[in-house]
C-alpha cells in the first residue's frame, strides 16, 4: 500500500532512491567496522577491539533505522549483499594491515564520504522534494557520523 503522507509519489521515489544508497553505504561501513573489531592486532588490541565494537553497534542501529525510514515511505528496503554492493559508493575492501591505525584511517575515509553524500541531500529533501521528515532524519544521521568520524580522527592525532 502506498504511503499517503502529503508528499508526491514521484518525490517519495526520489527520496527512496537516495535512501537505498545510504542504506547500502551504512551496511558496508558496518561490515568493515565489524571486520576491524574481529581482526585488529597490536599492542592496543583490547582497547581498539572494544572501540570498534561500540562503533559497529551504533552502525547496526543506523542500518535498521534507514531501512525503517524506507519502509515508512512505502517502499521495500534492499537487504542482500548483492543489492548493497550494487548500490554503495564505498568499497568493501580494506587496503591496510590489521593494525588499528590502518583500520581507523580506512573507516574514517568512509565516514567522511558518507558525510559528504548526506550533506549533499539534506536541502534537496526539504525544499525540492518536500520531505522535511527525511531531511530532519538525515541531519541527525549526519551529526552521528560527524561524531563517529571525530572519535576515529582523535586516534590519529
Amino acid at each position: 500500500m502506498k504511503a499517503n503522507i502529503g508528499i508526491k509519489q514521484e518525490s517519495i521515489n526520489k527520496v527512496v532512491d537516495v535512501l537505498t544508497k545510504v542504506l547500502a553505504d551504512e551496511f558496508v561501513l558496518y561490515t568493515k567496522t565489524k571486520k576491524a573489531h574481529w581482526n585488529v592486532e597490536g599492542p592496543d588490541f583490547y582497547n581498539k577491539h572494544l572501540f570498534f565494537e561500540k562503533q559497529y553497534e551504533e552502525l547496526d542501529e543506523i542500518v535498521d533505522n534507514v531501512a525503517e525510514r524506507i519502509r515508512t515511505l512505502g517502499h521495500y528496503a534492499p537487504g542482500t549483499l548483492k543489492e548493497f554492493l550494487a548500490l554503495t559508493h564505498l568499497t568493501e575492501e580494506l587496503k591496510g594491515q590489521n593494525d588499528s591505525i590502518s583500520y581507523i584511517k580506512e573507516l574514517l575515509v568512509d565516514h567522511e564520504s558518507i558525510l559528504i553524500h548526506l550533506r549533499e541531500n539534506i536541502n534537496n529533501f526539504a525544499s525540492e522534494l518536500q520531505d522535511a521528515g527525511t531531511s530532519d532524519y538525515i541531519t541527525g544521521l549526519l551529526e552521528t557520523h560527524e561524531k563517529m568520524a571525530w572519535m576515529l580522527r582523535a586516534h590519529l592525532s
